[in-house]
């Protein structure tokens, strides 16, 4: 094997697990307004400061020894009081994978999408007047049926009848198409464990601001080419969080994914650089 085509051939092996956003929002549903909270529960006047639909974009790094990579979502999270606790329903709307390498990664927005979180209450603190929210992880299932999500093994089997089509391609499971290189291109075909958390501060009005954990997991389950059969699918997170930031903003009840994208640099800061 040449030197270039070792490379290539090291590039496709990372590629595939650069594929699905943490992150973290679509969807359906407006926000929630003037919810006041049972006694014991959410203050009313902290309530005020969250209910309703959040904007939401966050960024994810990952390396290793290939390759470094970001991959950023967009979405919304909608807060609504339930029973005294705040709760966050999460919907993504599209992403963007970035890498250092000539590598040309695409997921649909219906594979993004397809990552339909359950609504989560959220951990609310006020410390000296800063209010402070934690989102714990929830394991969500992506192109798999699992009656355990958090616990069930990812199936590696391409036949197991648990797979199911959730970007509406045909295909099994989600699709990510991979472009190398000069031109070598393909799909492979995946399973996937969503595991995100955050840890967010209000900064200003209609201002959250902090940081993402993702834990996600994922498995090939077939690929057009054998090339990017070869990897455990696996990716580590960059372990300084600082490059891994989630910003929400506050915006009307009804904004759907069609307005967060033409609205998209009106909210959010530029994209960050792979320059770590």
């Amino acid at each position: 094997m040449t030197t270039t085509s070792h490379r290539l051939s090291r590039w496709m092996v990372a590629a595939v697990v650069l594929v699905m956003p943490l992150a973290a929002a679509c969807g359906s549903g407006g926000g929630t307004s003037g919810v006041a909270a049972p006694s014991g529960g959410i203050a009313p006047e902290v309530a005020g400061e969250l209910v309703g639909r959040w904007a939401h974009y966050d960024v994810v790094a990952y390396e290793d020894e290939v390759m470094r990579t970001l991959i950023i979502s967009y979405g919304f999270n909608d807060f609504s009081v339930v029973d005294g606790e705040l709760v966050d329903a999460t919907t993504f709307c599209y992403s963007e994978q970035l890498t250092d390498q000539p590598i040309d990664i695409s997921l649909s927005d219906g594979a993004t999408q397809a990552i339909r979180p359950i609504p989560t209450p959220v951990t609310v603190t006020v410390t000296d007047g800063i209010i402070r929210l934690q989102r714990p992880p929830t394991p969500t299932p992506v192109g798999i049926r699992l009656d355990d999500p958090a616990n069930d093994a990812l199936p590696s089997d391409p036949a197991d009848p648990r797979i199911v089509d959730d970007d509406g391609d045909g295909k099994p499971g989600i699709t990510v198409g991979i472009v190398v290189g000069d031109g070598f291109s393909g799909e492979l075909y995946l399973t996937r464990r969503e595991i995100f958390s955050y840890d967010v501060e209000l900064s200003g009005p209609g201002r959250l601001d902090g940081v993402v954990t993702d834990e996600s997991e994922q498995l090939v389950i077939g690929a057009t080419d054998p090339a990017f059969l070869t990897s455990k699918a696996q990716w580590t997170q960059y372990p300084d969080l600082g490059r891994s930031p989630i910003y929400l903003r506050r915006v009307e009840g009804d904004w759907d994914c069609e307005r967060l994208r033409s609205s998209r640099n009106d909210l959010f800061p530029p994209n960050p650089s792979i320059d770590w």
